[in-house]
């Protein structure tokens, strides 16, 4: 099973504050929604509480410490290991890690490809992304996207994989 990072970053690291989102592009959302639909997407609890609902078409695993935490339609686990397990366990081809910045720190080591969308912003926020070493990945593309009445920024779409 691949196991991939999507998120998107403003240019000096930063994805959110107090677990809200701090730009709103359409064409970001579009992306994530075709990457990660008819997949597994595994999330932090404060995540899916900022998502606030179950996206649909998705299989969503919740991991948290909380052992009286439920959702129904969701997989919740207390470990990332027990919610990559679950998704293997059903067959997933590729699983998608959505958040949060802890999240993405523990699980980026054993990634096998991050989709980051660059935001063309520096904004003030207390969740960051573990930016890719480029000693250990390496950019295979990239899409610049510019600003448009909808979405405030310009963009860029771009994938890494694991140098081998």
């Amino acid at each position: 099973m691949i196991i991939s990072q999507i998120v998107a970053v403003a240019k000096n690291g930063v994805i959110g504050n107090d677990y809200k989102m701090l730009w709103h592009m359409p064409k970001d959302f579009r992306y994530f929604k075709d990457q990660t639909m008819g997949h597994h997407v595994l999330m932090g609890r404060k995540t899916f509480e900022s998502l606030g609902k179950i996206l649909p078409g998705r299989t969503f695993i919740i991991v948290t410490r909380d052992k009286n935490f439920s959702i129904e339609g969701a997989h919740v686990v207390d470990s990332i290991e027990k919610g990559i397990a679950l998704a293997a366990a059903a067959g997933e081809e590729e699983l998608y890690i959505i958040g949060g910045g802890e999240v993405y720190k523990q699980t980026q080591p054993i990634s096998d490809i991050l989709y980051i969308t660059e935001i063309d912003v520096i904004v003030e926020g207390n969740v960051k992304y573990p930016l890719p070493d480029t000693h250990i990945w390496e950019e295979v593309s990239r899409k610049d996207m510019s600003s448009d009445e909808k979405n405030p920024y310009n963009y860029s779409f771009t994938r890494w994989k694991k140098r081998k």
